[in-house]
């Protein structure tokens, strides 16, 4: 019994680590006041860009280099999903065209490329089959050496990639940020009130720029994780199913603190595999089951909506286009 508790609670922290790096990407950006709905998509081609780049390192390399094998991927991932959130930030904040609008359009673009280059990479080398990054994903997925030797506890916490922990480490780190540094004070000033954070010297643009980037680039990072570490180096068309959209079920679970979001993406992470651990469920109920994380999210809107304090709500400006000549 305790063995599967600790196997269950493994297999939560593995299904919760993309969705944390979506939901501390999406928390940052949504901190400047935009909504970027588009965050299933740029984790679609943070995954889509680390398995081009793992590919074409591999292809065209004799004797593959350890760091290279997981450096190259990790930058492709980043590069790959950073563009998404540019194209995103110039529409929304240059152009201020609807920010759901543009984050739905680019939820479909990303999906519809990485289905696309998941597919149709190998013939493009004229190969057949799927992509399929063996060496790349051992190397992800690489475990601390002492772990086995802690019993329980080391296979539990201690047996999973470097990227678990990196999720973790980011948002401890912009928890501190938002609420521990200038940049961080600015920032939330920027998605309360743009006109007086514009009036007080603060450069809108900039920070608004900076955050759904940089929040885009985290995000991607999940999908790299799952293309990588959970799937160990293969892709899949569709395989990431909803956890882009769980990603952003998080942000309002957590309401919009990055220490909640870590705990909240494993419970969710629990929650999307609960009924794998319940035995002799109807299809009927497993579905039923899976609609868990966005009740429970439902129900975690309406409670923060009725309680009505001002730290556990979003920012006041969010989805909100600044215009500076109305100010």
């Amino acid at each position: 019994m305790l063995t599967t508790i600790f196997a269950f609670i493994n297999a939560a922290i593995i299904q919760g680590i993309p969705l944390l790096f979506g939901a501390t990407g999406e928390i940052i950006t949504e901190k400047s006041g935009n909504l970027n709905l588009g965050i299933p998509g740029i984790m679609y081609m943070g995954g889509i860009s680390g398995i081009i780049g793992g590919y074409l390192y591999e292809h065209y390399t004799d004797n593959p280099a350890a760091w290279l094998c997981i450096l190259v991927p990790f930058i492709s991932s980043i590069i790959g999903s950073s563009l998404m959130a540019l194209i995103y930030s110039f529409l929304t904040i240059t152009l201020r065209v609807n920010q759901n609008v543009t984050g739905l359009a680019l939820t479909t673009f990303g999906i519809g490329v990485g289905n696309f280059f998941g597919g149709s990479l190998l013939s493009f080398f004229g190969e057949t089959g799927s992509i399929s990054l063996i060496t790349t994903g051992n190397y992800y997925k690489a475990k601390l050496p002492f772990a086995d030797k802690l019993g329980l506890f080391g296979k539990t916490f201690l047996s999973l990639g470097f990227l678990a922990y990196l999720a973790i480490i980011i948002a401890i780190i912009t928890s501190y940020m938002l609420n521990r540094t200038r940049t961080g004070l600015n920032l939330r000033a920027v998605g309360e009130n743009p006109a007086t954070a514009d009036a007080a010297g603060i450069n809108i643009t900039k920070y608004k720029y900076l955050s759904t980037v940089i929040g885009g680039a985290i995000a991607g990072l999940g999908g790299l994780y799952f293309v990588m570490d959970y799937t160990g180096g293969a892709w899949t068309n569709n395989g990431f199913g909803d956890r882009g959209w769980l990603a952003i079920a998080i942000v309002i679970f957590a309401v919009w603190k990055p220490s909640m979001a870590i705990l909240s993406s494993f419970l969710f992470g629990g929650l999307y595999i609960l009924c794998v651990y319940i035995p002799g469920l109807s299809s009927s109920s497993k579905e039923l089951i899976n609609m868990l994380p966005y009740l429970v999210t439902i129900l975690v809107l309406v409670v923060v909506s009725m309680r009505k304090k001002r730290e556990n709500q979003p920012p006041a400006h969010l989805g909100l286009s600044y215009f500076r000549e109305e100010r």
